[in-house]
């Protein structure tokens, strides 16, 4: 599966942000992994409009484009540097309900507020989730499609 940005891309972006140490000290390789795996978790989601390609591999370009982007590309990017540093989705989500929790005498508290919604789509960044929204179609929002 192709990535949304190349390595060179994203040494490119991180070289003009703070707070890069997890891409900087990760080898070539992981990079390339951490890109792969976020333009999975990208690709879970459900965007407006469909593929330029139905064929294609990935969710983007969509409709009449042919680039992907540039929001995607950072999104991609995003999620790579928080997957490099550490950050589980799955674990995130697993802990998106807990409040406390005991030890001796076990006790859990579990929080009934509305999740972080990035957390609850999966994506370990809220700044790749501001990238990615504009893109999302409304999850309360139903579209029916008539076939004769």
């Amino acid at each position: 599966m192709p990535s949304y940005m190349t390595v060179v891309e994203a040494n490119a972006y991180f070289n003009d942000r703070l707070n890069v140490a997890p891409w900087i000290n990760s080898i070539a390789d992981d990079h390339r992994r951490a890109l792969a795996t976020a333009t999975k978790i990208i690709d879970r989601l459900n965007f407006l409009g469909s593929k330029t390609d139905p064929l294609q591999e990935n969710q983007f370009p969509r409709a009449d484009d042919i680039l992907i982007p540039n929001d995607i590309k950072y999104a991609s990017a995003e999620i790579a540097l928080a997957l490099l540093d550490g950050v589980d989705p799955e674990l995130e989500f697993e802990n998106l309900f807990l409040k406390s929790q005991g030890y001796s005498s076990i006790r859990a508290t579990y929080d009934k507020d509305p999740p972080a919604y990035n957390i609850a789509a999966g994506i370990p960044s809220v700044t790749a989730w501001r990238y990615l929204v504009p893109y999302l179609r409304d999850p309360h929002e139903v579209t029916m499609i008539r076939i004769n």
